[in-house]
């Protein structure tokens, strides 16, 4: 892995340390993202709620809010179409929640992803429809793309509102509200960026501010940030960028998730190993809580996390919890069979190739993407991963590494594909199982001829190079004033250099712990080092290190913690 130091500015880093009264360290930081301006700096170092730019600014928001007034003066029967993620689960239940504070009873209804796949299709709106026509869908998370489906549903006599972050390669629907900041704003809008969460939450702060502007007393007693901690769940799980509007939302939504008081949540943390009351990072969402709703939408049924966080009773919450980690579990153990039965046809079969193609007809549609990333991350080339269905087609998803655009690769792979779509760096797509040594031979031809000298060398980015000493509590104070860390706004990697490590031994079965030296103070830093344990750093030799530095919390107790990401011989 190739590694990149940053263009050093100490004059200008030095000028904001004594500006700000922070350390050189973190004004260095601030300047490599880019953040050099006064106003630009303190609405980084401090986010506020007030800093959230008017709702009704987003493109057809009033239109949506509007027509949502409406609505509640019928006090109309209202469907919300949702999605299986935990972007779409969390935007359901905002939404549910929030019409039912001014009366409302809206139903809600997600795909059965295995049965109906994604999005607003044919299958699950009959499903929906057959206990009775509401008189407005509301769709969140999806609904940009489906124009057939829109002009069905106003066919039936159902009037649409849209709430989606996707982009699309499709015509609009019509005859419908699409609140899209992706279609109808600006490239520099605050609010570009939000998932549809983020969005579901803007559309309520709209409502709320029209309705108390009509001096309606129910909208006076509505607190929306009983939602933040909703928004920043699906936020962070959606890996949008965390620049703008987002680090607002998910600084405060962090801080509600702490003092958790939705029992739905509190349930899913305690099953999760989260112990209440303790920070929460955005490390326990992706990695913790996420998953644990995505499993039930992965292997069944999407419904069961949203009535989870819809649940008031405490120990209903517990039993869905439970059956959730279950699932979760199973989940991983579909994932880790699939994992090594992919790296095993890598290894045996196509090592030689630029991209990676495996299938197999047994593996779980649900995990597939999953899997992909992980044989992306590991050979460090793209891999597209497939499963077959019950009507002869291969169905899988695509990941990518940094530099190859997979969009641009499978271009040249259209002749052999049914159906597909994604972003650069991750994919959705279908084909024939008849083709599939076709769609192989393209995909790595596509790659050879965009790449002649060979793909891309991983490159790491250092953000910073400090001495041991300069790791403390009081620089790891001043990088929590950076959180949250996500897309966009990536957590710092460190450079320490011609370093010793005091010990180095194994935790679990792939990875490690180590402990650093750190020359002239008792003691040492701990640290941990995640699925290197094929390639451990040798203890008591001078060494390079790339390593990220946090705080490390077990039971009460916090502590310095670094997180080794590479490492070569001094």
């Amino acid at each position: 892995m190739r590694w990149v130091k940053p263009t050093r500015n100490d004059g200008l880093a030095g000028h904001i340390a004594r500006q700000f009264g922070i350390s050189p360290v973190v004004a260095s930081l601030l300047v490599g993202r880019g953040l050099t301006a006064h106003g630009d700096i303190e609405g980084f170092l401090n986010p506020r709620l007030q800093n959230l730019t008017d709702p009704l600014l987003v493109g057809n928001m009033p239109a949506a809010v509007e027509r949502l007034q409406l609505a509640l003066q019928r006090q109309e029967s209202i469907l919300i179409f949702g999605d299986y993620d935990v972007d779409g689960v969390t935007s359901t239940v905002v939404l549910t929640q929030f019409l039912r504070q001014f009366g409302l009873t809206p139903r809600y209804v997600v795909p059965r992803r295995l049965e109906e796949g994604y999005g607003l299709g044919m299958d699950s709106l009959q499903r929906a429809l057959a206990d009775g026509k509401p008189d407005l869908l509301i769709a969140v998370d999806c609904g940009t793309s489906s124009s057939a489906e829109v002009a069905w549903l106003r066919d039936q006599g159902i009037e649409v509102i849209i709430l989606d972050h996707h982009t699309s390669k499709e015509s609009l629907p019509e005859d419908c509200i699409l609140v899209n900041p992706h279609v109808y704003d600006g490239d520099d809008a605050p609010w570009k960026h939000l998932c549809s969460v983020g969005l579901v939450f803007k559309f309520c702060h709209a409502c709320l501010k029209v309705l108390r502007e009509q001096g309606d007393p129910l909208a006076e007693q509505t607190d929306l940030r009983h939602f933040l901690d909703l928004v920043a769940m699906g936020t962070v799980a959606d890996l949008v960028l965390l620049e703008g509007e987002n680090r607002i939302l998910v600084r405060y939504g962090l801080q509600r998730l702490r003092g958790c008081r939705r029992p739905g949540v509190c349930a899913l943390m305690e099953v999760a190993g989260i112990t209440l009351g303790e920070e929460i990072s955005p490390f326990d969402i992706g990695f913790k809580l996420g998953p644990r709703i995505n499993a039930s939408g992965r292997l069944d049924d999407a419904t069961v996390p949203i009535q989870l966080l819809l649940d008031e009773d405490w120990n209903s919450c517990h039993l869905t919890a439970r059956a959730l980690d279950e699932s979760n579990r199973e989940r991983q153990d579909i994932e880790r069979a699939i994992t090594q039965e992919a790296e095993e046809q890598v290894v045996t079969l196509y090592a030689d190739d630029h991209g990676v193609i495996v299938h197999s007809p047994d593996w779980h549609a649900g995990v597939v993407g999953i899997v992909a990333s992980r044989i992306a991350r590991k050979f460090n080339r793209p891999a597209l991963v497939l499963g077959s269905d019950t009507e002869g087609f291969l169905k899988g998803s695509g990941r990518s590494v940094e530099g190859v655009d997979l969009v641009t690769i499978l271009q040249n792979c259209t002749d052999h594909i049914v159906q597909w779509g994604g972003h650069p760096m991750a994919v959705g797509l279908t084909a024939e199982e008849g083709r599939l040594a076709q769609l192989r031979d393209a995909f790595n031809q596509s790659l050879r001829e965009h790449f002649p000298d060979g793909l891309p060398e991983p490159v790491l980015n250092i953000d910073a190079e400090l001495a041991p000493a300069d790791l403390d509590e009081k620089l790891l104070s001043e990088l929590d004033q950076l959180a949250p860390f996500g897309q966009g706004n990536p957590e710092p990697v460190l450079a320490l250099e011609q370093v010793t490590l005091a010990s180095v031994s194994p935790l679990g079965q792939d990875h490690l712990r180590f402990a650093l030296v750190v020359p002239g103070r008792y003691g040492t830093i701990d640290g941990v080092a995640w699925n290197m344990a094929g390639s451990p750093p040798p203890s008591g030799q001078p060494l390079n290190l790339a390593v990220r530095f946090h705080w490390h919390t077990w039971r009460g107790r916090r502590s310095m913690r670094l997180t080794l990401l590479d490492w070569r011989a001094a």
